[in-house]
């Protein structure tokens, strides 16, 4: 009698570690999955803002007017002959 219940001990802690096993396998896989989506749609929000961004550089180095824009903007440069103003907040 006491063999058939460790037979049957033995048979119920295999089954356990087994679904243990197979649980945290399965919850790992789950993880691994989620971030593999994840990776993918950053991976085509990263394509498109790519696309976006090469298209402004193509723009930029055909139009002279968004040039001059930038360089006045960004850099301050004035043609010949003009004065440039610098407005200041008021804080």
């Amino acid at each position: 009698m006491i063999k058939g219940f460790k037979k049957i001990g033995l048979l119920s802690g295999g089954i356990f570690l087994i679904s243990f096993i197979f649980l945290s396998s399965f919850t790992r896989l789950q993880e691994l999955k989620d971030k593999s989506e994840m990776m993918d749609r950053m991976i085509e929000r990263l394509k498109t803002e790519s696309t976006f961004l090469e298209q402004q550089i193509q723009y930029f180095k055909e139009e002279p007017i968004y040039q001059e824009k930038i360089l006045r903007e960004k850099m301050g440069i004035v043609r010949k002959g003009e004065i440039p103003i610098k407005v200041l907040s008021e804080e």
